[in-house]
Protein backbone atom coordinates (compact mmCIF):
# COMPACT_ATOMS: atom_id res chain seq x y z
CA UNK A 1 0.00 0.00 0.00
CA UNK A 2 1.42 3.51 -0.63
CA UNK A 3 1.93 5.03 2.91
CA UNK A 4 0.75 8.68 1.36
CA UNK A 5 -2.41 9.53 1.51
CA UNK A 6 -2.58 10.91 -1.74
CA UNK A 7 -1.14 8.67 -4.70
CA UNK A 8 -1.00 9.79 -8.31
CA UNK A 9 -4.42 8.92 -9.62
CA UNK A 10 -5.92 11.20 -7.42
CA UNK A 11 -4.09 14.10 -9.25
CA UNK A 12 -7.17 13.67 -11.21
CA UNK A 13 -9.93 15.48 -9.05
CA UNK A 14 -7.80 18.77 -10.14
CA UNK A 15 -9.74 18.48 -13.38
CA UNK A 16 -13.22 18.75 -11.81
CA UNK A 17 -11.71 20.97 -9.34
CA UNK A 18 -10.54 23.93 -12.33
CA UNK A 19 -13.96 22.91 -13.94
CA UNK A 20 -15.61 24.40 -10.53
CA UNK A 21 -13.61 27.58 -10.49
CA UNK A 22 -14.54 28.23 -14.03
CA UNK A 23 -18.42 27.84 -13.48
CA UNK A 24 -17.75 30.13 -10.26
CA UNK A 25 -15.56 32.53 -12.36
CA UNK A 26 -18.57 32.70 -14.86
CA UNK A 27 -21.42 33.14 -12.31
CA UNK A 28 -19.42 36.98 -11.09
CA UNK A 29 -18.66 37.53 -14.78
CA UNK A 30 -22.39 37.73 -15.22
CA UNK A 31 -23.37 39.69 -12.33
CA UNK A 32 -24.41 42.47 -13.72
CA UNK A 33 -22.18 44.61 -10.87
CA UNK A 34 -18.83 43.20 -12.48
CA UNK A 35 -20.11 43.14 -16.15
CA UNK A 36 -20.59 46.61 -15.88
CA UNK A 37 -16.57 46.96 -14.79
CA UNK A 38 -13.75 46.46 -17.30
CA UNK A 39 -11.48 46.24 -14.43
CA UNK A 40 -13.76 44.10 -12.06
CA UNK A 41 -13.79 41.99 -14.89
CA UNK A 42 -9.66 42.00 -15.55
CA UNK A 43 -9.62 41.00 -11.62
CA UNK A 44 -11.78 38.23 -11.64
CA UNK A 45 -9.84 36.30 -14.88
CA UNK A 46 -6.52 37.24 -13.46
CA UNK A 47 -7.62 35.69 -9.68
CA UNK A 48 -9.13 32.92 -11.90
CA UNK A 49 -5.59 32.00 -13.17
CA UNK A 50 -3.98 32.26 -10.37
CA UNK A 51 -6.49 29.76 -8.69
CA UNK A 52 -5.78 27.51 -11.36
CA UNK A 53 -2.16 27.57 -10.97
CA UNK A 54 -2.72 27.64 -7.21
CA UNK A 55 -4.83 24.28 -7.26
CA UNK A 56 -2.70 22.40 -9.43
CA UNK A 57 0.27 23.41 -7.26
CA UNK A 58 -1.80 21.82 -4.19
CA UNK A 59 -2.68 18.71 -5.65
CA UNK A 60 0.74 18.10 -7.47
CA UNK A 61 3.04 18.35 -4.18
CA UNK A 62 0.25 16.48 -2.21
CA UNK A 63 1.67 13.26 -3.85
CA UNK A 64 4.42 11.71 -2.04
CA UNK A 65 6.55 11.37 -4.68
CA UNK A 66 6.18 14.99 -5.68
CA UNK A 67 6.42 16.61 -2.14
CA UNK A 68 10.14 15.37 -2.01
CA UNK A 69 10.74 18.53 -4.87
CA UNK A 70 9.16 20.48 -2.66
CA UNK A 71 11.65 23.08 -0.82
CA UNK A 72 10.73 22.46 2.69
CA UNK A 73 9.11 26.19 3.52
CA UNK A 74 6.46 26.07 5.99
CA UNK A 75 4.48 29.30 4.03
CA UNK A 76 4.77 27.06 0.96
CA UNK A 77 3.09 23.87 2.72
CA UNK A 78 0.36 25.77 4.01
CA UNK A 79 -0.27 26.95 0.39
CA UNK A 80 -0.47 23.61 -0.93
CA UNK A 81 -3.03 22.55 2.02
CA UNK A 82 -5.35 25.50 1.39
CA UNK A 83 -5.17 24.88 -1.71
CA UNK A 84 -6.46 21.25 -1.16
CA UNK A 85 -9.11 22.96 1.03
CA UNK A 86 -10.40 25.20 -1.38
CA UNK A 87 -10.89 22.74 -3.77
CA UNK A 88 -13.21 20.93 -1.19
CA UNK A 89 -14.61 24.60 -0.07
CA UNK A 90 -15.62 25.63 -3.80
CA UNK A 91 -17.01 22.32 -4.38
CA UNK A 92 -19.61 23.03 -1.70
CA UNK A 93 -20.33 26.21 -2.74
CA UNK A 94 -21.09 25.77 -6.50
CA UNK A 95 -23.36 22.16 -5.20
CA UNK A 96 -25.55 24.77 -3.44
CA UNK A 97 -25.71 27.29 -6.27
CA UNK A 98 -26.38 24.15 -8.54
CA UNK A 99 -29.16 22.85 -6.43
CA UNK A 100 -30.32 26.50 -5.88
CA UNK A 101 -30.85 27.13 -9.67
CA UNK A 102 -32.55 23.90 -10.34
CA UNK A 103 -34.96 24.22 -7.11
CA UNK A 104 -38.93 25.34 -7.68
CA UNK A 105 -39.28 28.99 -7.61
CA UNK A 106 -39.42 30.03 -4.08
CA UNK A 107 -42.66 32.38 -2.97
CA UNK A 108 -40.58 35.05 -1.80
CA UNK A 109 -37.72 35.81 -4.27
CA UNK A 110 -35.93 37.71 -1.85
CA UNK A 111 -35.52 35.31 1.08
CA UNK A 112 -34.94 32.84 -1.44
CA UNK A 113 -31.85 34.76 -2.84
CA UNK A 114 -30.69 35.19 1.33
CA UNK A 115 -30.67 31.31 1.98
CA UNK A 116 -28.45 30.30 -0.71
CA UNK A 117 -25.83 32.90 -0.39
CA UNK A 118 -26.19 31.55 3.23
CA UNK A 119 -25.85 28.40 2.29
CA UNK A 120 -22.88 29.35 -0.40
CA UNK A 121 -21.14 30.95 2.47
CA UNK A 122 -21.41 27.83 4.87
CA UNK A 123 -18.71 25.58 3.61
CA UNK A 124 -16.41 28.70 4.09
CA UNK A 125 -17.74 28.64 7.69
CA UNK A 126 -17.33 25.16 8.55
CA UNK A 127 -13.84 24.67 6.66
CA UNK A 128 -12.41 28.31 9.02
CA UNK A 129 -13.70 26.94 12.27
CA UNK A 130 -12.03 23.55 11.58
CA UNK A 131 -8.98 25.00 10.74
CA UNK A 132 -8.97 27.52 13.02
CA UNK A 133 -10.59 25.90 16.09
CA UNK A 134 -11.28 22.05 15.95
CA UNK A 135 -7.87 21.44 14.54
CA UNK A 136 -5.96 22.29 18.07
CA UNK A 137 -8.56 21.47 20.08
CA UNK A 138 -7.22 19.01 21.77
CA UNK A 139 -9.33 16.96 24.56
CA UNK A 140 -8.66 13.90 26.95
CA UNK A 141 -10.43 10.99 25.95
CA UNK A 142 -11.33 8.54 28.55
CA UNK A 143 -11.80 4.98 28.02
CA UNK A 144 -12.66 2.02 29.85
CA UNK A 145 -10.95 -1.12 28.06
CA UNK A 146 -12.61 -4.53 29.06
CA UNK A 147 -10.49 -7.74 29.95
CA UNK A 148 -11.48 -10.88 30.67
CA UNK A 149 -10.06 -12.04 34.10
CA UNK A 150 -7.88 -9.43 34.21
CA UNK A 151 -5.74 -9.87 37.72
CA UNK A 152 -6.77 -7.46 40.27
CA UNK A 153 -3.80 -5.33 40.82
CA UNK A 154 -4.33 -4.09 36.78
CA UNK A 155 -8.01 -3.11 37.42
CA UNK A 156 -7.99 0.67 36.87
CA UNK A 157 -4.30 1.17 35.58
CA UNK A 158 -4.52 3.99 33.63
CA UNK A 159 -2.14 4.19 30.18
CA UNK A 160 -2.00 7.64 28.14
CA UNK A 161 -1.55 7.49 24.53
CA UNK A 162 -0.50 10.00 22.03
CA UNK A 163 -0.15 8.84 18.40
CA UNK A 164 -0.38 10.48 14.56
CA UNK A 165 1.05 13.60 16.32
CA UNK A 166 2.86 14.70 12.56
CA UNK A 167 4.51 17.49 14.07
CA UNK A 168 4.87 19.97 10.90
CA UNK A 169 3.87 23.31 9.58
CA UNK A 170 -0.24 21.82 10.53
CA UNK A 171 1.08 21.02 13.97
CA UNK A 172 3.46 23.81 16.31
CA UNK A 173 6.29 22.67 18.81
CA UNK A 174 4.21 24.88 21.09
CA UNK A 175 0.60 22.58 20.35
CA UNK A 176 2.91 19.75 20.70
CA UNK A 177 3.98 21.05 24.02
CA UNK A 178 0.49 21.55 25.68
CA UNK A 179 -0.64 18.29 24.35
CA UNK A 180 2.25 16.97 26.57
CA UNK A 181 1.16 18.74 29.07
CA UNK A 182 -2.91 17.34 29.11
CA UNK A 183 -1.09 14.27 28.91
CA UNK A 184 1.13 14.48 32.17
CA UNK A 185 -2.45 15.73 33.80
CA UNK A 186 -3.73 12.59 33.93
CA UNK A 187 -1.10 11.10 36.39
CA UNK A 188 -1.46 7.81 34.28
CA UNK A 189 0.77 4.54 35.06
CA UNK A 190 2.42 4.46 31.92
CA UNK A 191 2.36 6.60 28.63
CA UNK A 192 2.26 5.08 24.70
CA UNK A 193 3.25 6.89 21.22
CA UNK A 194 1.83 4.76 18.78
CA UNK A 195 3.52 6.14 15.46
CA UNK A 196 3.45 8.79 12.87
CA UNK A 197 5.90 11.79 14.90
CA UNK A 198 5.89 13.53 12.04
CA UNK A 199 4.97 13.50 8.07
CA UNK A 200 8.13 13.95 5.55
CA UNK A 201 11.36 13.72 6.03
CA UNK A 202 11.74 17.70 6.48
CA UNK A 203 9.64 17.67 9.45
CA UNK A 204 11.27 18.46 12.91
CA UNK A 205 11.59 14.96 14.03
CA UNK A 206 14.52 15.81 16.89
CA UNK A 207 12.03 18.76 18.30
CA UNK A 208 9.19 16.05 18.46
CA UNK A 209 11.35 13.70 20.18
CA UNK A 210 12.26 16.60 22.54
CA UNK A 211 8.90 17.17 23.17
CA UNK A 212 8.06 13.57 24.11
CA UNK A 213 10.43 13.54 26.39
CA UNK A 214 8.81 15.72 29.00
CA UNK A 215 6.13 12.81 28.90
CA UNK A 216 6.18 12.07 32.83
CA UNK A 217 4.46 8.28 33.86
CA UNK A 218 5.85 6.06 36.90
CA UNK A 219 6.31 2.81 34.70
CA UNK A 220 8.20 5.39 31.26
CA UNK A 221 6.99 5.62 27.79
CA UNK A 222 6.49 2.95 25.12
CA UNK A 223 6.05 3.23 21.33
CA UNK A 224 5.88 2.06 17.79
CA UNK A 225 6.76 3.23 14.47
CA UNK A 226 3.77 4.45 11.73
CA UNK A 227 3.54 4.54 8.58
CA UNK A 228 5.60 8.28 7.97
CA UNK A 229 8.04 7.24 9.78
CA UNK A 230 8.77 4.99 6.46
CA UNK A 231 7.55 7.56 4.00
CA UNK A 232 10.24 9.67 6.10
CA UNK A 233 12.73 6.90 6.29
CA UNK A 234 13.73 8.06 10.07
CA UNK A 235 12.62 4.20 11.73
CA UNK A 236 16.25 3.67 12.82
CA UNK A 237 17.11 6.92 13.53
CA UNK A 238 13.59 7.34 15.82
CA UNK A 239 14.00 4.98 17.72
CA UNK A 240 17.77 5.21 18.63
CA UNK A 241 16.97 9.10 19.29
CA UNK A 242 13.85 8.40 21.21
CA UNK A 243 16.07 5.82 23.35
CA UNK A 244 18.19 8.90 23.95
CA UNK A 245 15.32 10.62 25.66
CA UNK A 246 13.55 7.53 27.71
CA UNK A 247 11.23 6.71 24.59
CA UNK A 248 11.82 2.95 24.23
CA UNK A 249 10.36 2.33 20.68
CA UNK A 250 8.98 -1.99 20.44
CA UNK A 251 10.29 -2.84 16.94
CA UNK A 252 9.27 -6.08 16.69
CA UNK A 253 9.70 -6.85 20.27
CA UNK A 254 8.43 -6.69 23.71
CA UNK A 255 8.74 -5.76 27.18
CA UNK A 256 7.06 -7.17 30.66
CA UNK A 257 6.51 -4.72 33.16
CA UNK A 258 4.91 -5.48 36.82
CA UNK A 259 2.24 -3.34 38.45
CA UNK A 260 2.05 -4.78 42.16
CA UNK A 261 1.68 -8.35 41.71
CA UNK A 262 1.02 -8.64 37.85
CA UNK A 263 2.61 -7.86 34.76
CA UNK A 264 1.94 -6.92 31.64
CA UNK A 265 3.61 -7.97 28.32
CA UNK A 266 3.61 -4.82 25.62
CA UNK A 267 4.80 -6.06 22.51
CA UNK A 268 5.33 -3.20 19.56
CA UNK A 269 5.65 -3.52 15.86
CA UNK A 270 6.72 -1.33 12.84
CA UNK A 271 3.54 -0.58 10.34
CA UNK A 272 1.85 -3.53 9.34
CA UNK A 273 1.68 -2.85 5.45
CA UNK A 274 -1.71 -4.17 3.97
CA UNK A 275 -0.87 -6.13 0.99
CA UNK A 276 1.84 -8.37 3.20
CA UNK A 277 0.69 -11.14 5.89
CA UNK A 278 -0.08 -8.88 9.44
CA UNK A 279 2.39 -9.67 12.46
CA UNK A 280 4.35 -12.57 11.75
CA UNK A 281 6.62 -13.38 14.24
CA UNK A 282 3.83 -11.67 16.45
CA UNK A 283 3.44 -15.12 18.15
CA UNK A 284 6.35 -15.34 19.30
CA UNK A 285 6.37 -11.96 21.33
CA UNK A 286 3.51 -13.36 23.47
CA UNK A 287 3.88 -14.49 26.93
CA UNK A 288 2.15 -17.01 28.69
CA UNK A 289 0.38 -15.89 31.98
CA UNK A 290 0.84 -12.13 31.27
CA UNK A 291 -1.70 -9.67 30.27
CA UNK A 292 -0.53 -9.41 26.57
CA UNK A 293 -0.98 -5.61 25.11
CA UNK A 294 -0.16 -4.95 21.25
CA UNK A 295 0.94 -1.33 19.85
CA UNK A 296 0.40 -1.20 16.40
CA UNK A 297 -0.06 1.74 14.33
CA UNK A 298 -2.03 -0.41 11.93
CA UNK A 299 -5.41 -1.17 13.54
CA UNK A 300 -5.93 -3.49 10.42
CA UNK A 301 -4.00 -5.97 12.80
CA UNK A 302 -6.85 -6.85 15.36
CA UNK A 303 -8.10 -9.95 14.26
CA UNK A 304 -4.54 -11.24 13.38
CA UNK A 305 -3.74 -10.11 16.80
CA UNK A 306 -6.36 -11.47 18.57
CA UNK A 307 -6.29 -14.65 17.31
CA UNK A 308 -2.42 -15.14 18.50
CA UNK A 309 -3.32 -14.45 21.87
CA UNK A 310 -3.23 -10.31 22.27
CA UNK A 311 -5.92 -9.25 24.86
CA UNK A 312 -5.43 -6.10 24.14
CA UNK A 313 -4.31 -3.69 21.01
CA UNK A 314 -3.82 -0.06 21.02
CA UNK A 315 -3.56 1.73 17.73
CA UNK A 316 -4.15 5.09 15.84
CA UNK A 317 -3.41 5.95 12.01
CA UNK A 318 -7.22 7.03 10.82
CA UNK A 319 -7.39 10.18 12.90
CA UNK A 320 -10.84 9.06 13.48
CA UNK A 321 -10.95 10.05 9.73
CA UNK A 322 -10.14 13.43 10.28
CA UNK A 323 -13.15 14.68 8.18
CA UNK A 324 -16.28 12.79 9.70
CA UNK A 325 -19.96 13.91 8.88
CA UNK A 326 -22.82 12.25 10.34
CA UNK A 327 -25.66 11.05 8.06
CA UNK A 328 -28.81 8.96 9.77
CA UNK A 329 -26.80 8.12 12.65
CA UNK A 330 -23.65 7.06 10.38
CA UNK A 331 -20.37 8.37 10.42
CA UNK A 332 -19.28 9.40 6.80
CA UNK A 333 -15.20 9.58 6.10
CA UNK A 334 -12.67 8.43 4.16
CA UNK A 335 -11.15 6.11 6.06
CA UNK A 336 -14.26 3.72 6.26
CA UNK A 337 -13.39 3.13 2.45
CA UNK A 338 -9.70 1.65 4.12
CA UNK A 339 -10.86 -0.02 7.27
CA UNK A 340 -13.56 -1.20 9.57
CA UNK A 341 -11.58 0.25 12.29
CA UNK A 342 -11.96 3.60 12.24
CA UNK A 343 -12.12 5.24 15.57
CA UNK A 344 -13.04 4.11 19.07
CA UNK A 345 -13.14 0.61 21.17
CA UNK A 346 -14.21 -2.51 19.20
CA UNK A 347 -14.34 -6.03 20.69
CA UNK A 348 -14.19 -9.75 20.32
CA UNK A 349 -14.86 -11.96 22.79
CA UNK A 350 -11.54 -12.43 23.65
CA UNK A 351 -9.57 -9.32 22.94
CA UNK A 352 -10.22 -5.30 22.70
CA UNK A 353 -9.04 -2.70 20.13
CA UNK A 354 -8.67 1.18 20.92
CA UNK A 355 -8.62 2.98 18.22
CA UNK A 356 -7.54 7.15 18.46
CA UNK A 357 -8.47 9.93 16.71
CA UNK A 358 -4.53 11.23 17.34
CA UNK A 359 -3.40 14.47 17.39
CA UNK A 360 -2.42 15.91 14.12
CA UNK A 361 -3.36 15.92 10.68
CA UNK A 362 -1.43 14.90 7.25
CA UNK A 363 -2.95 16.25 3.52
CA UNK A 364 -5.29 19.18 4.55
CA UNK A 365 -4.46 21.06 8.14
CA UNK A 366 -8.16 20.77 9.40
CA UNK A 367 -10.24 18.21 11.59
CA UNK A 368 -14.15 18.10 10.95
CA UNK A 369 -16.41 15.91 13.28
CA UNK A 370 -13.15 14.18 14.56
CA UNK A 371 -11.19 16.87 17.58
CA UNK A 372 -7.58 15.41 18.27
CA UNK A 373 -7.59 13.58 21.52
CA UNK A 374 -5.20 12.40 24.08
CA UNK A 375 -6.39 9.26 25.49
CA UNK A 376 -6.50 7.90 28.75
CA UNK A 377 -7.31 3.93 28.65
CA UNK A 378 -8.33 2.61 31.99
CA UNK A 379 -8.10 -1.16 31.97
CA UNK A 380 -11.48 -2.61 33.91
CA UNK A 381 -12.66 -6.50 34.38
CA UNK A 382 -15.34 -7.63 32.28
Amino acid sequence: MDTSPWRIPELLFVVPALLVQWSLARRLLDWKHIARSQSAMRVVRIALALTGVWLVFGFTFSVSHTARLLPYSWPLLWIRGTALLWAACSAGIFTVLWLARRAPPAFDLGRRKLLTTAAAAAPVGVLGFAIVVERTRFRIREVDIPVRGLAPDLRGLRLVQISDIHLSPYLSKRDLARVVEMANETRAELAVVTGDLITTHSDPLDDCLRELARLRAPAGVLGCMGNHEIVADCESYAAREGGRHGIRFLRQESESLKFGEARINFAGVDYQRKKRPYLPGGKKLIRPGELNVLLSHNPDVFPVAAAQGYDVTIAGHTHGGQVTVEILHQHVNLARFFTPYVYGLYRTDQAALYVTRGIGTVGVPLRVGAPPEIALLRLCDT
